[in-house]
């Protein structure tokens, strides 16, 4: 074995050029496989980051409230006590389509909205001046506000200056009791998600002029517990309305749990794609050594004659086609490995080379090795000694 291992080496080193012609399409293949799928698992980590961010443990409740069934706000705070044990936190949800004003300044694209204490938790914001909307706001149904920083930055220059300010919901004024901290690193636009008001969500069911609330997010105190929470509400839901055509209940969990599936069959198929290469690479190496073993006829008949036996003859070949895919496969993983953080950061994103790529490339450039060497050692094994003595 160790003496087949060093004409291995001996061959490959004296046909360099040749040698590494046969090395490039498994070096490619190598690569190819390790920078796309670790790209794209860069990429699409970044994306289930943001889409995190949102609330992997929020389930969101729209139904249909009819004169003769609807949903009270006060039954669904007192199911969301009765299941403490589930539930973090519960806000109504009251959307409002109007212009936010002060003095001669107008915000169009403001997000207005009405919702309870819980929901700076919820969106896992922190303030950063002022307080937070309070359970005594909801109840005397107080015309206060919190803002997001774009708004006051745009109307007041800064957090500071718009505390304690007053603005104009359709007419009506509302104090300003608390800014949240800026979210967007980058950019203040408008409509962005700095640009919002919230209020309580009991003046803003006055305001939008409708008595009943559509609308609700909970949390569930571990992402674990999602599908009981989501039992629970569907139940609850059911016993007050008799129809489940009239209420929806969605979870951000099970559309992560979908992303993440689209994510390995992505990841998967390119994978797949960058290992064509590595097949047509097999090929590359199957034709070498078919070459060298024409070249080395002589050298073969040489040592059968000699008493060199089958599989000695067969396992030098396999060996000699192994070791080549293998040093394409460490150099294709090298040059694979620099070159995903290379475009990661060019792309942005963070991209480390994956351990399954590596291990996968790697295992299919040895087997390829071993496949594809097996024909022209099988070949190399089986010549008559005479006619192998004969060539010339």
């Amino acid at each position: 074995m160790l003496q087949s291992f060093k004409m291995a080496i001996k061959s490959i080193l004296g046909n360099k050029m040749r040698s590494f012609l046969t090395m490039l399409g498994i070096i490619i293949g190598v690569a190819s496989v390790i920078i796309l799928v670790s790209i794209v698992n860069g990429y699409m980590s970044s994306v289930v980051d943001s889409f995190a961010s949102m609330g992997v443990n929020q389930i969101s409740v729209n139904v249909i409230n009819l004169p003769s069934r609807s949903l009270d706000v006060n039954d669904t705070y007192e199911f969301y006590e009765e299941n403490g044990d589930l539930f973090a936190q519960m806000t109504p949800v009251v959307t409002i389509s109007t212009v936010v004003k002060h003095g001669n300044d107008s915000l169009d694209a403001t997000n207005v909205g009405g919702y309870s204490e819980d929901y700076l938790a919820i969106k896992d914001y922190e303030l950063e001046t002022g307080r937070n909307i309070q359970y005594s706001d909801i109840v005397s149904r107080q015309k206060v506000c919190v803002v997001g920083y774009y708004v006051a930055h745009e109307l007041f220059g800064s957090a500071e200056n718009a505390l304690d300010q007053t603005l104009k919901i359709s007419g009506e004024a509302y104090k300003i009791v608390g800014v949240v901290e800026r979210q967007d690193d980058e950019d203040l636009d408008e409509g962005g998600s700095d640009d919002f008001v919230w209020i309580p969500y009991s003046t803003a069911t006055k305001l939008s002029r409708n008595g009943s609330i559509g609308s609700y997010i909970f949390t569930s105190k571990s992402v674990d517990d999602t599908d009981a929470c989501k039992s629970a509400l569907e139940s609850f839901l059911y016993e007050t309305f008799q129809n489940d055509d009239l209420y929806n209940v969605n979870a951000n969990s099970e559309m992560l749990d979908s992303l993440n599936e689209q994510i390995a069959m992505m990841s998967g198929m390119l994978g797949g794609i960058a290992g064509i290469s590595l097949l047509v690479a097999g090929v590359g190496v199957m034709n070498i050594m078919l070459v060298s073993v024409t070249e080395r006829t002589r050298e073969i008949g040489i040592r059968k004659a000699l008493g060199a036996k089958r599989g000695v003859i067969m396992q030098q070949f396999v060996i000699e086609a192994a070791m080549t895919s293998s040093i394409g496969g460490v150099i294709g993983i090298l040059l694979g490995s620099v070159a995903t953080v290379v475009i990661g950061n060019a792309m942005g994103i963070d991209s480390p080379p994956t351990f399954g790529a590596i291990l996968i490339s790697f295992s299919v450039s040895v087997g390829i090795g071993l496949l594809f060497g097996y024909m022209p050692a099988s070949r190399a094994a089986k010549l008559n000694p005479i006619d192998a003595l004969r060539s010339e």
